[in-house]
């Protein structure tokens, strides 16, 4: 039987009528939160407060707790000083590369004393990546994952729009930058979520350079706790200040944001685990390996000569410009393999604290790691040669004037 448009809508109502119960609205106190989170006047000290507590117990479970309470003494306690014994041709360079690279003194080799120092693939390699890196990427993605099934994620993007319009980007661009305190690879990916092109060249841009890994804030978080908060402020000044000429510089539109917000609900424990394994997992497939063939590629490049040999080719420019030792050369190869593999060996290189300060930014804002530059081939090779003429300037530009102002203040 063919209806009438009128006969159309007396039938919906009529559905309606038998399916839709209507009751009276009532204001709870999970809507009453919702609105406090969202409103920029409540919302932004809430969000300051979320923050701090995220990294309060990032730093003290990850580094406190698991590095320095269990990771530590079990390395440098027993598996160290075991292999030290046990595996043979103390000196060689097999022993070097795998075990420790030492150094000899009056003819005799000496042994190192803690993981960190002995950089071997076996000791350093995987201390680093199981002793430091692990807890930190466990407890980041954790409190990662509760926000997001809470439901905080999305206030948090319409809270901070307005701040990130100012470089060419909206609130959504809040994901890929706290994804990438993660890992830079899954935050590369998720800069799809941004509409236009120039956004996503924009944030792709700033995550390489501005943004340290959860592997790096890690391996900071145990080799230069009083320094940190110093490199996080230089990060984030240039991230805003380089973020905002790009905006001028690069063409496009920057639309505005369009974005739904759920209420809040309770985690669901079955979707928190899927997400931190599935998170943690591409940790062990992506990161160890890189960690374990940068102690390879960088100590058999020490021991041909070839790190002193860069150190000394390119001492003008890391004493003269940067205001860091010539060493520096070492870390910054592995900075390319892991970053976090990079600040790891800065700690053991002799230096003032403004010097660690301005040589772990450099590592920072250096090339990404190869898996995250891997990753930006495949979102496109004109945006990877674009980011990468970025990035050579932003080293070279932001490496100087944070030497400058060490040089002003009295303390490079």
């Amino acid at each position: 039987m063919k209806l009438n448009p009128d006969e159309r809508w007396d039938l919906i109502d009529s559905i309606a009528r038998h399916v839709v119960t209507y009751g009276e609205y009532r204001h709870t106190l999970k809507d009453a939160i919702g609105e406090l989170t969202v409103k920029p006047m409540t919302g932004l000290p809430i969000a300051i407060a979320v923050m701090y507590c995220f990294w309060s117990v990032f730093g003290s479970f990850a580094g406190t707790l698991c590095t320095d309470g269990f990771f530590v003494k079990l390395f440098d306690g027993y598996w160290l000083p075991w292999l030290q014994e046990v595996f043979p041709g103390k000196g060689g360079w097999i022993y070097s590369i795998l075990i420790d690279a030492g150094g000899m003194t009056n003819g005799e080799f000496i042994l190192s004393d803690n993981c960190f120092e002995a950089f071997g693939v076996l000791t350093s390699g995987l201390f680093v990546a199981i002793g430091v890196v692990l807890p930190a990427i466990v407890i980041f993605y954790l409190m990662l994952t509760l926000l997001e099934d809470i439901g905080y994620m999305p206030r948090l993007a319409v809270l901070i729009d307005t701040v990130l319009h100012k470089i060419g980007l909206h609130g959504y661009a809040i994901v890929p930058t706290i994804l990438s305190l993660g890992c830079n690879v899954p935050a590369v990916t998720a800069t799809r979520i941004l509409e236009t092109r120039k956004q996503r060249f924009i944030m792709m841009t700033l995550l390489a350079i501005f943004i340290p890994c959860g592997a790096q804030l890690g391996i900071m978080e145990e080799v230069i706790p009083d320094l940190i908060g110093y490199v996080l402020l230089y990060l984030v000044i240039g991230y805003f200040i380089f973020g905002f000429i790009l905006n001028r510089i690069v063409p496009g539109k920057s639309p505005e944001i369009l974005i739904d917000v759920p209420q809040y609900q309770k985690p669901m424990m079955t979707n928190v685990r899927r997400k931190l394994w599935m998170r943690v997992s591409s940790f062990f497939k992506v990161a160890v390996p890189f960690v374990l063939l940068g102690c390879v590629v960088v100590n058999v490049l020490y021991l041909v000569g070839f790190i002193q040999w860069l150190g000394d080719l390119l001492a003008p420019v890391f004493v003269g410009w940067f205001g860091v030792p010539k060493e520096t050369a070492g870390p910054l190869i592995a900075a390319f393999l892991r970053k976090d593999l990079a600040v790891a060996q800065l700690s053991v290189i002799e230096m003032t604290q403004y010097q660690m300060l301005s040589a772990v930014v450099l590592v920072s804002i250096y090339f990404p790691c190869v898996a995250t530059f891997a990753m930006m081939l495949k979102e496109g090779w004109k945006e990877l040669i674009g980011s990468v003429a970025v990035l050579t300037v932003v080293v070279f530009l932001y490496g100087g004037i944070i030497h400058l102002i060490g040089k002003l203040l009295g303390v490079a």
